[in-house]
């Protein structure tokens, strides 16, 4: 009782701050709050000044106080930089402190505009993996570490965790989720949110923006909606209510905000066009039915094209709204309930939307003050800046990157042993995808494999190429190797006995695979070392599968893409995982 009387003492004054910052707001101020638009950082940390990328521009001119980062520098250079950016920030009017966004940057996997991989932070498995381990405390102190990590940077707000259930296994995105079990999703997001924003937001927190409502996973074909031909999300098992399951948990945890993702709901009550637009599941859904009165921001680019590299055309994001203007597509976002655009800058088209009395000033202040206090629970008001030197310290120090390293190796899953494993003595090792340095402390490497007691090889899920640089980074299409590479790794496998594992970012189609080999081992973003640890025994190996792998691509292409454990006769079973 005393406890739920302190939170509201807490709650009324930050209530009574807000409305106290508000108060001095102008119009274009209010309406900057509600644009997060990614920044980015010059060569040793300094401020971007180039035209198309001005930080001075951004702050002010726009008076954007929500930033996003994708690549950035070593950690003192990268806190150099928030401090740089916050002081900008005072040079404001009212001084609003900036608040500083990431997607997922600890793991091993790299991908422009979903996650970045760890460099110099802890590295640990993705997601897949953590779910693999079936730990909640382990999620747990990986959201705390990451929270520290972060914190000690300047960045404030995760745009993560992803509460979507990988139900479809082509969807190129799992890798970022918890796996196919909505039980197993909702217990590991909620330990995730409450590692990095602790029993309730405060100055000691990172924000969590929890993704992608109301649930990503189950794509038509598979194919991803950051592109045209993924738009479509739909529900052939009738299984819509089945992914909010993990959200529910999210919002348990108290998640401080939600991003919905770009896909439209086809053949449900809903309207037809993406979430980021759609009142039914913002406002009805969201809102109303689980009355979430945190932030909504969309995912990035629902209102204007962007260049890529190479002169690659990136379109809005905008489905079932295509044919509508930038003024219209703006007013339908708000109109849906959200508060914040991801991606977009147009500051002047929402201030014009109010001036011609479309939107009134009544709206941006809901979202305004949702927007403010998050700052003002962050602490940003009070002090925005970080030690720079702590920063070095901080950021994947010796006990955080073994942390790391643990999960690693708590996470790979062995698939399949025929008396191979673990390894004894100095075998002679045959290795592929392994660096050769780190092979050498577990046995004599050896340059052919006729000479090899054993092959070690580490293989990626495998994917088509797309075009593009956008589309190179999602690997969607086929889940099974293309022949000849098949019929390579095959070959190896019966020449010499072969310890395969593969690093599976999603499902992965390989029964030819697992009847040959020796061994099979699946990671979810694991060091050489770690699988040389599992392979020889010095690590016991424990992760379980946290989806189905399916037998053949007419099994994947006949399941329903909303249902869970859909496909039929798996080569191994969600949960599958040996031990010795």
């Amino acid at each position: 009782m005393l406890e739920a009387t302190a939170n509201e003492g807490r709650g009324a004054k930050t209530d009574a701050r807000v409305e106290q910052i508000l108060a001095r707001m102008t119009l274009e101020e209010k309406a900057a709050l509600m644009f997060q638009t990614p920044l980015l950082i010059g060569d040793g940390g300094t401020l971007m000044e180039e035209p198309f990328h001005s930080t001075r521009a951004l702050v002010l001119e726009r008076g954007i106080t929500h930033f996003n980062i994708y690549q950035a520098p070593p950690p003192r250079q990268l806190a150099s930089w928030t401090n740089a950016v916050q002081r900008l920030a005072q040079e404001t009017r009212l001084g609003v402190p900036v608040t500083i966004s990431s997607d997922p940057r600890h793991s091993f996997n790299d991908s422009f505009g979903a996650s970045v991989g760890a460099a110099e932070l802890s590295r640990w498995p993705e997601p897949l993996g953590l779910a693999a381990t079936g730990d909640e405390e382990l999620v747990r102190e990986f959201g705390d570490i990451a929270r520290q990590e972060y914190r000690a940077v300047g960045l404030r707000a995760a745009l993560h965790p992803m509460a979507d259930l990988a139900t479809e296994p082509r969807w190129p995105r799992a890798y970022g989720t918890f796996g196919e079990d909505a039980e197993l999703a909702g217990r590991m997001v909620a330990a995730y949110i409450r590692g990095f924003q602790g029993d309730e937001l405060g100055p000691g927190s990172v924000a969590c923006m929890t993704k992608h409502f109301p649930g990503g996973g189950p794509q038509l074909d598979g194919e991803d909606p950051h592109f045209h031909y993924g738009k479509d999300q739909v529900y052939p098992g009738g299984n819509f209510e089945h992914h909010l399951l993990p959200f529910e948990a999210a919002f348990a945890a108290g998640t401080a905000q939600v991003m919905p993702y770009y896909g439209r709901p086809v053949g449900t009550e809903h309207e037809e066009v993406g979430f980021g637009f759609n009142r039914g599941v913002i406002t009805g859904l969201l809102r109303e039915r689980y009355g979430f009165d945190g932030v909504v921001c969309t995912d990035w680019g629902l209102l204007t094209d962007d260049m890529m590299p190479g002169d690659d055309l990136w379109p809005a994001r905008c489905w079932g709204v295509e044919h509508l203007s930038l003024e219209e597509r703006l007013l339908k976002v708000v109109d849906a309930g959200v508060d914040q655009l991801g991606g977009e800058s147009c500051v002047d088209v929402l201030v014009g939307l109010v001036r011609a009395g479309r939107i009134s000033e009544e709206r941006i202040d809901v979202s305004a003050r949702r927007l403010l206090r998050d700052k003002v629970r962050l602490g940003l008001f009070d002090d925005p800046f970080v030690d720079e030197d702590a920063a070095e310290h901080i950021v994947g120090c010796a006990a955080f990157a073994a942390a790391g390293e643990r999960a690693q190796r708590r996470a790979i899953v062995l698939l399949e042993n025929r008396g191979i494993l673990p390894l004894t003595g100095r075998p002679k090792l045959y290795v592929e995808g392994v660096r050769p340095e780190v092979a050498s402390l577990y046995g004599a490497v050896v340059e052919r494999p006729e000479d090899a007691d054993v092959a070690v090889i580490r293989l990626r899920a495998p994917y088509e190429p797309r075009d593009g640089f956008h589309q190179q980074f999602f690997h969607s299409g086929s889940l099974a190797f293309p022949e000849e590479e098949l019929a390579r790794v095959l070959a190896l496998c019966d020449a010499v006995p072969t310890v395969v594992d593969i690093f599976l970012d999603r499902a992965a189609v390989i029964p030819e695979l697992a009847a040959r080999c020796g061994a099979l081992m699946a990671s979810f973003g694991a060091s050489d070392a770690a699988v040389l640890d599992l392979a020889t025994g010095a690590f016991a190996p424990s992760g379980r599968l946290p989806f189905e792998l399916p037998s053949s691509m007419a099994a994947v292409e006949a399941q329903r893409s909303d249902v869970p454990f859909d496909s039929a006769e798996p080569l191994y079973s969600f949960g599958h995982g040996l031990a010795y």
